[in-house]
């Protein structure tokens, strides 16, 4: 019988309900649920026996595969805490990011076995180096192999409680990346939906419900096309495994839109999970080619989370999806899990989200009023602050009206009619002669012209002004460049003249992280050699 909401003991029950239903389907492989529960036992024995323990944080260094997601639950069912890495990282980076996670562990994909090198000297406290082969050739000394912990007898179970925590490392594309501390209790509801996204029955209400959710979900296939460092895909992922769903998982070593098509319609996909449009906007270019090439009814959903997704883009996908194939845009962060669904007409803003008990805008240390703007946040099931930085964790996790909130850095205005109108990231807020204009919107305009293909919005530093908008643009491949008068006229009729960009930079590839999040240093950068 479970009696707590900890993942390692939700996911045992799944396993032994559903145990033959397939859990997994990689490139190089595929397992049911009992095959996949053995083999994080085996790991977690392995782990053990080289010395982890319960609260060792453990990183995980690996581009999308299988092992990804089962090196994660042998972590988990030791009681200690996994952390996500980005895999770009360079060396002095990742050497903030194992300091900063007091990394006793890292499992890293082989092909990172030469920087695991490098830095292992200046970490003391890295008990365990994992390398998992990846055919890359690169050699795995220093590292104990993957293979060789699942050659451990399964033993256990470990001590284990629902208030041990998990990692979650924001990209850091506004400042230096912050551990999230997730109690897993809190992470199943805010994060995983509390096991009730795929299940007509909806979310767990005591922890033995999960074997009905498992038993009594719809037996479908998702596919988390983001990597799995990003904290939506994992979120997917987890969503999908306390209902028994079969996860997905490709390990192409780039994003490539017709072999993920390819891929969807192969497998019979039903739910496909991206975040926004840099993901969203080549699919849908891959469709506009390529009109007959694939068959989609058996799709069930296509979402997107974590970035903007523009209605245009959904507009086009709808002429290849079938009719009961919902598409939706959820919106969240790192530090309050996943806040809800696009609710109607964005508006005047990206989209309109409801304001509840746990949901609300607070400014400054006092929740809101309707006409007031500030910042959303979250309270019930919320992480618990930030790992080793307790100066920025009392900035964000604030108590408020005697109860703990987590304000994200997205502003809103409440509403009077009860909903949240949603406006953007705060600390990317453009401030032009006392204007406040949030890049995402005029970034969704951009892209919406036909001859751009991406977009990132930035603000340069004006005499008159304080700060003007420059946008910072790709052409669509086969457009030709449009002058800045066209693209000025057609946005007109879309933003308010004070949103307008007063200028465009032309580049050949917008960048962003590799979750397909925009990368505004790098945008403010452009901006002032452009200048």
């Amino acid at each position: 019988m479970v009696k707590q909401f900890h993942l390692a003991d939700l996911f045992e029950a799944v396993a032994a309900t559903v145990p033959d239903r397939v859990a997994l389907i990689s490139d190089s492989l595929s397992l049911t649920y009992a095959e996949l529960n053995d083999r994080a036992n085996r790991l977690a024995a392995g782990l053990a026996a080289h010395g982890l323990v319960r609260g060792d944080t453990v990183g995980l260094y690996l581009m999308n595969r299988a092992e990804h997601v089962e090196a994660f639950i042998a972590i988990v069912k030791l009681g200690a805490v996994p952390f996500n890495i980005n895999y770009r990282y360079r060396p002095d980076e990742l050497r903030y990011l194992f300091d900063n996670a007091q990394s006793a562990a890292v499992i890293h994909g082989a092909e990172y076995g030469d920087i695991v090198r490098e830095l292992r000297p200046e970490l003391p406290g890295l008990k365990l180096a994992v390398a998992v082969e990846d055919g890359s050739g690169v050699s795995t000394e220093g590292s104990v192999t993957y293979a060789e912990l699942l050659s451990f007898a399964p033993s256990g179970p470990w001590p284990r409680g629902e208030d041990d925590i998990i990692l979650t490392y924001t990209g850091g594309t506004t400042g230096m990346p912050k551990g999230v501390m997730w109690p897993h209790k809190a992470f199943v509801f805010a994060c995983a939906g509390g096991g009730g996204y795929f299940n007509p029955v909806g979310p767990l209400v005591e922890p033995a419900d999960i074997h009905d959710r498992a038993s009594k979900g719809y037996p479908l296939k998702l596919f988390p096309v983001a990597p799995l460092m990003h904290a939506a895909a994992l979120w997917s992922v987890w969503s999908g495994m306390l209902n028994g769903l079969t996860i997905v998982v490709d390990e192409g070593r780039s994003f490539d839109p017709v072999a993920l098509w390819d891929k969807i319609e192969r497998l019979g996909v039903n739910i496909v999970q991206i975040v926004g449009d840099a993901m969203a906007i080549p699919l849908r270019d891959a469709l506009l080619a390529n009109p007959e090439r694939w068959s989609l009814a058996h799709m069930f959903n296509f979402g997107s989370g974590g970035a903007v997704f523009s209605q245009h883009v959904k507009d086009d996908l709808r002429r290849f999806l079938p009719d009961s194939c919902g598409i939706t845009d959820g919106m969240g962060s790192s530090e309050t899990g996943v806040s809800g669904q696009a609710d109607g007409a964005p508006g005047d803003g990206m989209m309109r989200l409801p304001a509840n008990e746990n949901q609300q805008v607070v400014i400054e240390d006092r929740l809101a009023k309707p006409g007031e703007t500030g910042f959303i946040a979250r309270s019930g099931h919320t992480p618990v602050g930030y790992f080793n930085d307790p100066v920025k964790s009392a900035e964000v996790f604030r108590t408020i009206d005697a109860r703990l909130w987590s304000v994200s850095g997205d502003a809103g205005r409440l509403d009077d009619d009860g909903m949240i109108t949603v406006f953007g990231r705060g600390s990317t807020c453009i401030n032009s002669g006392g204007e406040k204009i949030f890049p995402e919107e005029v970034e969704e305009a951009l892209r919406a012209h036909p001859a751009i293909q991406d977009a990132v919005v930035a603000g340069q530093p004006d005499p008159r002004w304080g700060e003007r908008v420059v946008g910072v643009v790709s052409l669509r491949s086969g457009a030709d460049r449009p002058d800045y008068e066209d693209v000025r006229a057609f946005l007109s009729e879309r933003l308010a003249g004070y949103k307008l960009p007063k200028a465009l930079v032309w580049v050949d590839d917008v960048k962003r992280s590799a979750a397909g999040k925009q990368d505004y240093r790098w945008a403010k950068s452009v901006v002032a050699e452009a200048a």
